[in-house]
């Protein structure tokens, strides 16, 4: 739980446009996970620093395309679903902006074929959404 309070004091802190402050947030955050192994958090706070790092840095790809893969590599070892589906819509739409339509559309397709209810809920709207424009 006291991670999941830092990730959304680093929100705030990058939503007033401190994202250095809220990167330090989150890599110190990590850090921890890393010495304690309490990992609960760690997929959402991997996806939200990739998140920053292109707030901060619009050219900083690579590095928040590492921080998503990561992301879904925690989550998919935790089986935890909601936090694959909400780093991969977000990989997803990196993708696509990377001419990587097909990839982005497999992705996504795969993580959302896993739900089979909630479809009222924003994280699976938002999902199906994008699945549709990436299909067109």
């Amino acid at each position: 739980m006291r991670h999941y309070r830092t990730v959304q004091l680093a929100e705030a802190y990058a939503r007033m446009g401190r994202t250095e402050e809220a990167l330090g947030m989150l890599n110190d955050a990590l850090a921890q996970i890393e010495r304690n192994g309490e990992k609960r958090e760690q997929a959402e706070m991997l996806r939200i620093k990739g998140e920053m790092l292109l707030m901060r840095d619009s050219g900083a790809i690579p590095e928040a395309e590492c921080c998503f893969r990561s992301a879904l590599e925690v989550a998919r070892a935790q089986e935890a679903r909601w936090w694959e589906l909400r780093t991969t819509v977000r990989l997803a739409r990196l993708l696509d902006k990377q001419g990587k339509r097909d990839e982005a559309r497999a992705m996504l397709a795969a993580s959302y074929g896993w739900f089979t209810e909630g479809f009222d809920t924003a994280d699976l709207k938002d999902a199906r959404a994008l699945l549709d424009e990436l299909s067109a």
